[in-house]
């Protein structure tokens, strides 16, 4: 089982949308989770994981650290904010501490893929980026892929945004009376560049796997 984890608060934005495009183009089972609504806090360092490799904290972790230990492999689409993690993903992330105790390594050599949401186009400089593959490599596993994926800022829905000058809409058109669909960031489906490595990850797990 592919298993792809949307970090994202919103349920139906971009990371959404890419986690399930790109789980399309994986053969065999899948499985989608979104962060969206759910209660994960960071770890409290209790120390209560080190005997069973199982975290004792009880909120919406449990469900998703049983995913993410019964999956061949993981996809994990991060939205960037303030050139880190957003806080649903870092807590989560964080809370895979549990796996690594005793030399255990719970998810020690799955394969993984990591995108990240956001305005930078420089993957190879990319914090977000960076910050997760740590994690990751933290706990044994195999990052196959690193990439970004364009987002959708919220200065287009933001009130304020057409006037103000910190935001995306006025460093991109000045200072406008309204917002009109020629101004606004493509959707996911319209990131041609996005799917493409969308496919490519794709096609590499799949080689992986099969």
């Amino acid at each position: 089982m592919i298993l792809g984890i949307s970090g994202s608060p919103r349920s139906n934005g971009i990371s959404a949308n890419a986690i399930k495009y790109l789980l399309s183009k994986c053969e065999g089972e899948t499985k989608y989770i979104s962060l969206a609504g759910k209660h994960i806090g960071g770890c409290i360092s209790c120390l209560g994981c080190t005997k069973d490799n199982k975290c004792v904290v009880k909120d919406d972790f449990q469900e998703i650290a049983n995913l993410m230990e019964k999956a061949d492999a993981i996809v994990f689409g991060i939205p960037n904010y303030y050139d880190v993690p957003n806080a649903l993903s870092h807590s989560l992330l964080e809370r895979c501490f549990c796996f690594r105790h005793q030399g255990a390594f719970l998810l020690k050599d799955k394969p993984s893929i990591i995108f990240s949401t956001g305005y930078s186009s420089d993957e190879e400089n990319n914090q977000v980026l960076k910050i997760v593959d740590h994690f990751l490599m933290m706990n044994n596993m195999k990052v196959i892929s690193k990439f970004l994926v364009g987002a959708f800022s919220q200065c287009y829905t933001c009130k304020y945004g057409r006037t103000c000058e910190d935001g995306n809409v006025v460093k991109n058109n000045g200072i406008v009376d309204k917002i009109t669909p020629a101004m606004l960031p493509a959707k996911f489906d319209k990131q041609v560049e996005s799917m493409l490595k969308c496919d490519k990850a794709a096609r590499l797990l799949n080689e992986i796997l099969t």
